[in-house]
């Protein structure tokens, strides 16, 4: 099964007639034409945790810390910091020079109006936050956490890129309920968003802020590093037909398409003046997430019986047919890095046994009340393995309810939680970057939190202890054996379901060079 399979008939339902002119306009040289994954639907970085979001984010946002190529925090928007009283007490240095798009200077009390809006939803910024006596501004330039404990993970928090990134934005937006989307797009990064060429499922324009500081100092890489733009002006230009994308770059109509269709690689790779290459190893992790509050799966014997039925090759397979560009028996956390493991693989993750899985259904008390199946038909990853999902899940005798729709609707949607009869919903595909599953502390899926938690909302007790046990332990070899039980934990809870892992190239034009490794970055890039 390839992607084109499944949106064929949306994609020309939803291609936009906008999208189109500015394309055929030719290439200035200080314009960089992008084609994005999906549409950019929501813009707020802290009320949603899309990929296209974070995306976006990186361009209009800075950060107090950066993550360099190694995944190690260094400094961004602060000079530095100094570290007092055993651990407790932390003072951060903001750079001299720094502004926001309106040219108003960046204060600390915007730093810490930000951080505690993005510590109400991340993960990672919860566990910062509880450890956190007070968090102040004695100055404009210094940001004092006065903690309860020593916290030696701070800057890594503070440097968090995936999937939710602590935006720095001023006061009186980071005022904002983080349940809601802030107002104006305003922030201190190297580009502006241009909020009035904004068309969702079309378009987006930035300008380069010429207002914007890079740090004077450091390797350009990851997150962190002199961001230096060398564009004037980004364009992202939605299109979701892919023969049209594709057909695009060749024309030299557009600069640099963020995910190729895997069955357009090879056409891409045999023309001269376009390069195809896999620039984020850590790659992407398609999943199922369950609706954990809500019936038919508030029932853990039911999500076990469901993850007892997953064959990731299939899920994979619908990806593309090419067997280098996934990877399979996929666990809790991103492989080939330090808290990966294999643990529970005996019993999981193989051929599907339809008969055994039907019964382990039946066992769990399911009495075919409804699924409601969110699928977004304009993914190119998340319709293909949401087809597989669905399949499977009617193969094994659940009543599955359809719902088709765009990115932009689900994104809406997975918010509430309402009963499937008022508007809920039951699962939904969803896609997780190698960057949110490095370890416990960034992961959101691994999380078990209840209401305070990712979308599903799932409780568990010793999840959570597991996991305040890992953020606590310095001892690499600690770290790992209990990284391993919370992924035997994982398991027992099924909260969501790893059907694989993926490696998406990226494709550009020749004349275009600085393509920074992982994901999209628009710093550093340049026309030569």
């Amino acid at each position: 099964m390839l992607r084109r399979h499944f949106l064929g008939a949306a994609a020309a339902a939803t291609l936009s007639p906008l999208a189109m002119p500015r394309l055929a306009q030719g290439a200035e040289r200080s314009v960089l034409r992008f084609i994005p994954f999906v549409d950019l639907s929501l813009l707020d970085p802290v009320a949603t945790t899309a990929t296209s979001t974070r995306n976006h984010a990186f361009m209009v946002f800075d950060t107090l810390y950066g993550l360099d190529a190694q995944f190690e925090p260094q400094p961004q928007m602060v000079q530095g910091h100094v570290v007092e009283d055993d651990g407790r007490r932390w003072r951060l240095t903001l750079r001299d020079g720094l502004k926001f798009h309106d040219n108003e200077p960046v204060r600390a009390r915007d730093c810490v109006a930000s951080i505690r809006r993005w510590a109400s939803r991340d993960s990672f910024g919860q566990a910062l936050m509880a450890a956190t006596d007070e968090l102040s501004a004695p100055d404009d330039r210094t940001i004092l956490f006065r903690l309860k404990k020593p916290f030696p993970l701070l800057p890594a928090a503070l440097a968090k890129a995936s999937p939710s990134m602590c935006a720095i934005m001023p006061e009186r937006l980071a005022g904002t309920d983080a349940a809601k989307q802030v107002t104006e797009i305003v922030g201190s990064g190297p580009f502006r968003f241009l909020e009035s060429e904004h068309m969702a499922g079309a378009r987006a324009a930035y300008a380069r802020f010429d207002g914007y500081v890079p740090r004077p100092e450091g390797v350009v890489g990851g997150t962190a590093g002199p961001k230096v733009a060398h564009f004037e002006r980004v364009e992202w230009n939605v299109m979701p037909d892919v023969s049209a994308a594709s057909g695009a770059l060749m024309a030299g109509e557009a600069d640099w398409w963020e995910t190729p269709s895997p069955d357009l690689v090879a056409l891409l790779r045999r023309n001269k003046d376009v390069r195809v290459e896999v620039k984020d190893r850590q790659g992407l992790t398609p999943i199922l997430r369950f609706n954990c509050i809500q019936p038919p799966f508030d029932n853990v014997a039911l999500r076990r019986a469901v993850l007892g039925a997953v064959d990731q090759s299939q899920f994979m397979q619908a990806y593309s047919s090419d067997p280098d560009t996934w990877h399979v028996k996929l666990g809790m956390f991103c492989p080939g890095t330090p808290m990966a493991s294999d643990v529970g693989f005996d019993h999981l993750f193989g051929k599907t046994d339809i008969a055994r899985a039907k019964q382990a259904v039946a066992a769990s008390g399911y009495k075919g009340e409804k699924v409601a199946f969110m699928l977004p038909m304009d993914h190119p990853v998340s319709a293909p393995i949401g087809q597989v999902g669905i399949d499977l899940f009617q193969r094994i005798g659940l009543n599955v309810d359809v719902q088709a729709m765009d990115s932009g609707t689900l994104f809406q949607r997975r918010n509430s939680r309402e009963p499937v009869e008022k508007g809920g919903w039951s699962v939904f595909p969803s896609m997780v970057s190698g960057l949110n599953i490095l370890n416990p502390a960034v992961t959101n899926v691994a999380r078990a939190n209840g209401l305070k938690g990712w979308y599903g909302w799932p409780t568990s007790a010793e999840a959570e202890r597991l996991r305040d046990a890992w953020m606590d332990e310095r001892d690499p070899a600690a770290q790992k054996q209990l990284a391993e039980q919370m992924q035997a934990q994982a398991w027992k809870d099924a909260t969501f379901l790893p059907t694989g892992q993926i490696f998406q190239p990226m494709a550009w034009r020749r004349d275009i060079d600085g393509v920074l490794d992982g994901f999209v970055k628009f710093w550093n890039v340049r026309r030569v």
